[in-house]
């Protein structure tokens, strides 16, 4: 499904005043790509951006709404073997690209299977076009099954490369490379990709956790324990947030710190895996943040940013992810104790990637090919005249113990108010609370919904205004 523009309305100041109108809005209407995985710039002032598709092509592209028009920057698709969570998975600039021309790629190949971690030139007479010939293959990992290749890589503030590697693939970990650290597989690495070192054709940064161990632990892993982690980031301090894609039934964001261990697969985000109980957690991290395997939260996360732009400034300082199974996107407030989830909108779309561009504007995209991005705009919250009625996802959600309901009344045609009820109702139907019941002017309304003294579970709220009517879920947890 192709959209031009997605709006959501989505209150952030409770004055019942001003709010906040967010816009999911197609970048370029005019460019799409299938199979679209990673969106990077090159930070070398020209504020192009390079969008990679899976199956083994770099496009560049202007960064204009009106482009219509897509140059080949890489095309290695002849070797890359493309097919489920297999591809061409991670582009990085390096930090001195403007004068060394220097960007690495993450990619899997067949005949043995393995992910392959290289790095390229870029022409010196077109600057829109990769030196094919100039690749420099600086690392091999084989991979058993052809699931959870991971495959980010992101240079840190520190000027070194990271890169994610999946636990190898099946399910469940069964080789527990998760926990083994004599395989780069199931962590997060760290290396200088341009000093080779010895027979290497990068070198391991002296700091790095294991170095000198005598247990022939690999020296490049950063952090370990890891499933499958897709996308991670830096934000604005420095500090690397990775999303880690679930096995059953939960997803997680974790900020990874250097040797620390994430528990894949004793656990699965904060909860046992392997045993499914009484787990020994002595030493793990347990994440900032998860999500429950259901469509109020999602199946298969999508690591995002923290956003640093300013066509959505009520999104500042937050990290923006979503999941790509139901196209949930949401705001985390990870700076703060307790941790706050804000859920944003179900964009509806299938999220492979977010990515920003050298000004810290925060793009997003469908796999199938649009690239989308975040504006907004305020507006009057009440009195606000509107054609339709609609009652929104709760947020955050789950939550404990508060949550902000929103929900819209239409303008209707000979009356000045219309007759509104908001109730909240548990499991088996009984109502639990009356958030409003009054008759009211069409506008954009939000309420708080206080479950103090209501347990764990999952509740419903309900509106009905005129002949309309909307019930919802969400979940409180405690």
């Amino acid at each position: 499904m192709r959209l031009s523009k997605l709006i959501v309305v989505l209150f952030l100041i409770s004055t019942n005043i001003i709010s906040a109108q967010i816009e999911l809005e197609n970048a370029f209407p005019n460019i799409s790509i299938p199979n679209l995985v990673e969106i990077q710039n090159s930070n070398d002032g020209t504020d192009r951006l390079f969008l990679v598709n899976q199956s083994g092509i770099i496009y560049v592209i202007e960064n204009s709404e009106s482009v219509n028009e897509k140059s080949t920057f890489l095309d290695i698709s002849e070797k890359v073997l493309f097919g489920g969570e297999q591809g061409l998975l991670g582009l990085a600039f390096h930090h001195d690209y403007k004068n060394n021309g220097y960007f690495f790629i993450n990619y899997t190949v067949a005949n043995p299977r393995r992910t392959i971690i290289s790095r390229f030139r870029v022409e010196q007479s077109n600057a829109n076009l990769a030196d094919v010939g100039s690749e420099v293959e600086l690392l091999s990992v084989s991979q058993p099954f052809s699931n959870h290749n991971g495959g980010c890589i992101v240079f840190g503030p520190d000027n070194y490369l990271y890169i994610s590697f999946g636990d190898g693939g099946s399910g469940g970990d069964p080789q527990n490379n998760g926990q083994n650290l004599s395989t780069l597989l199931g962590s997060i690495i760290r290396i200088d990709p341009v000093n080779p070192s010895g027979d290497l054709q990068y070198s391991i940064p002296a700091d790095n956790p294991f170095v000198g161990n005598s247990n022939q632990f690999r020296e490049e892993i950063w952090a370990y324990g890891l499933r499958n982690v897709w996308k991670f980031s830096f934000d604005s301090a420095g500090k690397l947030i990775a999303a880690d894609v679930g096995q059953n039934e939960w997803e997680e964001i974790n900020i990874i710190e250097k040797g620390g261990n994430y528990g894949w697969r004793i656990m699965e985000a904060g909860h046992c895996y392997n045993p499914s109980s009484n787990c020994n957690t002595n030493g793990l991290e347990i994440p900032i943040w998860e999500y429950y395997h259901n469509f109020q939260g999602g199946f298969s996360i999508t690591g995002g940013f923290e956003y640093q732009g300013i066509s959505a400034p009520s999104l500042f300082g937050k990290y923006i992810y979503g999941d790509f199974v139901n196209g949930n996107i949401w705001a985390l407030d990870y700076k703060n104790d307790p941790v706050e989830n804000q859920f944003l909108f179900d964009s509806n779309i299938s999220i492979s990637t977010f990515g920003m561009d050298e000004n810290g504007e925060l793009y997003m995209a469908n796999y199938g090919g649009d690239i989308y991005k975040f504006v907004e705009t305020s507006t009057s919250a009440q009195n606000v005249m509107t054609n339709t009625y609609m009652l929104h996802q709760n947020y955050p959600n789950p939550f404990n113990p508060t949550t902000t309901i929103q929900y819209s009344v239409a303008d209707v045609a000979n009356s000045s108010t219309t007759s509104v009820k908001l109730k909240v109702y548990d499991l088996l139907g009984n109502e639990v609370a009356v958030l409003v019941n009054e008759a009211i002017p069409s506008g954009n309304y939000e309420v708080k919904f206080d479950a103090t003294d209501l347990s764990s579970g999952i509740y419903y709220y309900s509106l009905e205004a005129g002949e309309f009517s909307e019930t919802r879920k969400m979940i409180l947890l405690r």
